[in-house]
């Protein structure tokens, strides 16, 4: 994407091949900056601390992070342990552990020499996938917005097809083009007339920071809204669609995405609105029946009772600070995830178009893997 005139994409291998270069999250909006990462230790505590976030890139970031712990020592088992070490990182978000597997698999039989090389290569055609799938999502996704469009009453045919989003599955979460912004980024492209209400999502705000960061540098109409206004706003017909992304999909269908999103999706189904999320094939967990097998990644209670800034008071002062919401003893509960069951989703938009979000759909797109 494109940021001050400049291409960007989020995650990329130096020139000395020795390090990855990634962009700082938790600085955005206030300040853009970039990172060198140069071991697997420092790329664990990227994911983490969500330097680098979002299901896609934090899975082509493990696969770097693997080549990079390979360079350290290439014996077996070095190998395992910084597999585990990086998988355990961020539990919930299925694609950081199928491309360490895919990284894992393709060194474990060659010699400890070659191993570094192989990664590498791995990782590089990871990140490549990754920005095809996304695109092929925001061709197809964009023919589904203008379908949307077209289903409006003549009276509305005019007006900007208002979307609603939840937390940020965008060119930030991927490596380039993202996965629920794609089909919006693409319809923009193509002149279509578009409006985005983006959900704060707290508590870590990445709809305020991320989505409308990206979306302002698209020049794209856009509105952060508080997350308990979605309702409201589809009630009163200000809301044409919802498109999220998604960490994990259970085989039947079942989403797994930022706390919050079954709020919308029950929000949505009650006032007739469709409900799509957007994913790669790469986000399926065949290895899972149901949502409820999907695990939940806690986080520390600080994001909720905290909250990172910059003081409105002087826009020139750019120094970010964090600021306590709450009682100081106060205990704060913090899941990053919920489970939205499959019944509510609308359909499953994917690198091969749209799907049902059932098992049978699910299957459909499995042959073609």
């Amino acid at each position: 994407m494109n940021i001050n005139g400049k291409h960007w994409r989020t995650i990329w291998l130096e020139d000395d091949g020795c390090a990855i270069g990634v962009i700082d999250q938790t600085k955005l909006p206030h300040v853009f900056t970039t990172l060198k990462l140069k071991s697997c230790q420092e790329v664990a505590k990227a994911i983490s601390s969500m330097i680098v976030r979002g299901a896609p890139l934090i899975g082509v970031a493990g696969a770097y992070g693997l080549m990079l712990a390979l360079m350290e020592n290439s014996c077996d088992e070095a190998l395992e342990k910084s597999f585990e070490k990086l998988v355990s990182t961020r539990p919930t978000a299925v694609n950081l552990r199928w491309s360490l597997q895919r990284v894992f698999q393709r060194v474990q039989y060659l010699e400890p020499a070659l191993r570094v090389s192989a990664a590498r290569d791995e990782a590089d055609l990871i990140a490549k996938e990754d920005v095809l799938l996304c695109e092929a999502i925001g061709v197809h996704g964009l023919s589904l917005l203008k379908r949307l469009c077209e289903s409006r009453p003549l009276n509305r045919q005019n007006e900007p097809l208002n979307l609603l989003t939840h937390c940020n599955a965008g060119w930030l979460a991927t490596v380039d083009w993202g996965t629920a912004l794609a089909p919006i980024y693409k319809a923009h492209r193509s002149g279509l007339k578009l409006h985005v209400w983006v959900d704060e999502t707290r508590p870590r705000n990445q709809g305020t920071n991320l989505t409308a960061f990206e979306l302002g540098c698209e020049g794209i109409p856009h509105t952060v809204i508080a997350d308990n206004t979605g309702g409201h706003l589809m009630r009163n017909g200000l809301v044409d669609g919802v498109i999220v992304g998604a960490d994990r999909v259970a085989s039947n269908g079942d989403i797994c995405n930022k706390i919050g999103t079954y709020l919308k999706a029950l929000a949505a189904y009650d006032n007739q609105l469709p409900f799509y999320v957007a994913i790669p094939s790469s986000t399926v967990d065949w290895s899972i029946s149901d949502g409820s097998l999907i695990p939940i990644e806690n986080r520390s209670g600080n994001e909720v009772t905290q909250i990172q800034g910059v003081l409105a008071s002087d826009a020139r002062k750019l120094e970010l600070i964090k600021i306590r919401l709450s009682p100081v003893n106060t205990k704060a509960l913090n899941p990053a995830f919920d489970i939205t069951p499959s019944r509510l989703v609308t359909s499953l938009l994917t690198e091969h178009g749209e799907i049902p979000a059932t098992r049978e759909g699910l299957l459909g797109i499995s042959e073609r893997l």
